[in-house]
């Protein structure tokens, strides 16, 4: 009788025989990916949210409302991420786009620990953070360091804001169609980290759900 360790290694060996033979790989990864580097998930307890009610500080309307407080919170996540490196699934992640002819990494994340970690042409559904955009021309810079002051736009001076899909916000355009796509051409398809509780995302693993998008 095999042991747990044993029927591990089994799964493990046929995964990796699968992904050998695949031409087409996607992945969708979640906030668990990112949760073994330190990054609080989204509903723990105690964790990113603790404190502040989402409409507080993740919401068009809460920005509206109070654009320095907002800022305080998402720079005070920036300032928390600059300690937090990449952890062996993010790397796993960025030599199996090297070895498969065609990777799509698709990612619920914002934290840019994919990017790090050495992948390419990351899909962010909820976008970035960070990212400066402008709330009135539009232009996006990326940014490493933290700053203490509210973000200005490098541009044009106006007031800017993070790079991040806020509830109630549209995604980046084009980004779920372009997901969508590539779960349907996917030969293989990586769920890692989430919970798929969070649409539009979680649709990538119906297929049902993406007929439309196959064109």
């Amino acid at each position: 009788m095999l042991g747990m360790s044993d029927k591990l290694t089994q799964q493990v060996r046929w995964l990796a025989n699968i992904l050998a033979q695949s031409k087409r790989v996607a992945c969708l990864t979640g906030a668990g990916v990112s949760a073994e580097s330190g990054v609080a998930t989204f509903r723990e307890a105690g964790g990113l949210w603790e404190g502040h009610r989402p409409e507080d500080v993740a919401t068009p309307e809460a920005f509206a409302r109070d654009k320095e407080m907002v800022w305080r919170f998402y720079l005070a996540r920036r300032e928390g991420l600059l300690a937090v490196k990449p952890n062996p699934a993010h790397y796993a992640l960025a030599d199996l786009q090297e070895m498969c002819p065609q990777f799509d990494l698709i990612t619920q994340n914002v934290d840019g620990l994919h990017d790090i970690a050495g992948s390419r042409d990351v899909n962010k559904l909820h976008g970035d953070i960070w990212i400066d955009r402008c709330t009135k021309c539009g232009y996006e810079q990326r940014v490493d360091t933290v700053s203490e002051t509210i973000p200005t736009c490098a541009k044009c001076g106006a007031l800017a804001r993070p790079g991040i899909v806020w509830f109630g916000e549209m995604l980046p355009d084009g980004a779920i169609d372009r997901a969508a796509r590539a779960a349907v051409a996917a030969e293989v398809m990586l769920v890692v980290g989430t919970s798929c509780l969070v649409q539009p995302a979680a649709s990538l693993v119906v297929p049902e759900k993406l007929k439309k998008h196959n064109k």
